[in-house]
């Protein structure tokens, strides 16, 4: 049996890197948090205060040189993570990336290949994946209470600013759809049908999009709306309407306990949530993917078709 744990080295003090995957990785059965990377010397002091024991790293480079390192995570800017990503493949080091893997497929399909000739494991760090939410969404779709499914509408906003709504937010409503679209189709993770057609609208401020609609029309007549921003009220929402019944999915890719609602006719059923640890989740499965050699419970197939399903919303936007 395979008892030792995954040494981690993290790409940057990012604060997704500080308060949610360092202390996940932490908690986690199998992984331990060796080393962190930065030219920053004030932060990495601040990463020995909150995490003494790890070993702190003047530069990226000097992570990825590390042999104690077995995987890193990569919190760095989109822009960055082609680079990092390829060069960590290079010195041998497994890939939790960040998402988006990239900025546009044809990068991720670069990042792919890397990880793939260097043999490491690559996942894209969609930790909604890991709720017991998500687990009732799939269980509620494969007991085919919903009937056919006709549409799927996924909202993710909140107030922020300087930042690009689609890529930083709207990802994750995009990969909703795609997983609800696996999952009604049957034809495994990452291999339903793209849309046939896709439509979009924003609002562009100081060169970002503060708020971003897209829709998508799929073969089998399926429509989905996606939707994304960073200039209003906080909305995490999904619906999945079908013929016989619909689904309400508050907090779509929160970890915290709550309520679905199962919508068939006048009668409304909730579906109770308990509270979940996703991002521990996430590096448990990626660090025990590592172990044991097999494939990460989110795929690879799945980057690869949200990538180029992004692709194709930035370009139909309307300027």
């Amino acid at each position: 049996m395979i008892t030792r744990k995954i040494r981690w080295g993290v790409l940057g003090w990012a604060r997704i890197a500080r308060e949610f995957i360092i202390p996940a990785i932490q908690r986690s059965s199998n992984s331990e948090f060796h080393a962190i990377g930065s030219r920053d010397a004030a932060k990495l002091a601040e990463c020995q205060k909150m995490f003494g024991g790890a070993k702190t790293c003047a530069s990226y480079d000097e992570v990825l040189r590390d042999p104690e390192v077995d995987a890193v995570y990569i919190p760095l800017p989109n822009s960055m993570h082609r680079e990092w990503a390829i060069k960590a493949a290079e010195q041998g080091k497994h890939v939790l990336c960040e998402k988006p893997v990239a900025l546009n497929a044809a990068e991720c399909r670069d990042i792919i290949a890397a990880c793939s000739s260097h043999g490491v494991t690559l996942m894209e760090a969609f930790m909604y994946r890991y709720t017991h939410r998500t687990r009732k969404v799939l269980e509620v779709l494969r007991s085919r209470a919903l009937g056919d499914i006709r549409f799927i509408s996924s909202t993710f906003r909140y107030l922020l600013t300087n930042r690009g709504s689609l890529y930083d937010v709207g990802c994750y409503p995009v990969n909703f759809v795609g997983m609800v679209t696996d999952e009604i189709a049957g034809a495994g993770p990452g291999m339903a049908p793209l849309p046939e057609s896709v439509s979009a609208e924003l609002v562009r401020i100081d060169g970002v999009d503060t708020i971003f609609s897209g829709l998508m029309k799929y073969p089998s007549g399926l429509i989905a709306s996606v939707n994304s921003g960073f200039n209003a009220q906080r909305r995490l929402f999904s619906e999945i309407v079908g013929t016989k019944g619909a689904l309400e999915i508050p907090d779509t890719c929160f970890d915290n306990a709550g309520v679905l609602t199962l919508v068939t006719g006048e009668d409304r059923q909730g579906i109770p949530v308990e509270v979940s640890d996703r991002y521990r989740f996430e590096i448990e499965d990626f660090a025990d993917a590592i172990l044991q050699r097999r494939a990460p419970q989110f795929t690879l197939a799945e980057t690869q078709r949200n990538m180029e399903v992004l692709d194709r919303l930035f370009a139909a936007r309307k300027d």
